[in-house]
């Protein structure tokens, strides 16, 4: 956007979107071969719903999200999809890749942010303290 950079790390469907409005800049999303699993819970909150009287609206709208319908439309936003029929559907958009998870590779949350993302942690070694 800035024309600062030469690379922008971000969620694949970020970077298709960025694509799409900026055509003629030639842009490239590169896929890396593993890439690290990234899961957005949704739920419905008791609470919040019970209160306002949307128990109904909500529950539907998290139940579209996984319906075939709500997977294409992740889909075409360049999001993957869990609904295997709706990603066989889309495969060509989506090269392939080994999703592994903080918990396979770090050993957790804790273990991850005490090791990776504290100062002097291998994140500050990688990219050089500052």
């Amino acid at each position: 956007e800035r024309e600062t950079g030469d690379v922008l790390v971000t969620f694949e469907a970020e970077t298709r979107a960025i694509e799409g409005l900026y055509k003629d800049k030639k842009l490239k999303t590169i896929v890396p071969s593993v890439s690290l699993l990234a899961e957005f819970p949704v739920a419905v909150v008791d609470k919040v719903v019970d209160k306002r009287g949307s128990r109904p609206a909500a529950t539907a709208y998290l139940e579209f999200l996984y319906s075939p319908a709500g997977q294409t439309v992740a889909a075409k936003a360049f999001h993957r999809v869990v609904d295997k029929s709706v990603e066989a559907q889309f495969k060509d958009q989506f090269p392939p890749v080994r999703l592994v998870t903080v918990e396979d590779v770090f050993g957790g949350w804790d273990k991850a942010n005490a090791e990776q993302f504290v100062s002097g942690g291998k994140l500050d070694q990688v990219f050089g303290a500052r």
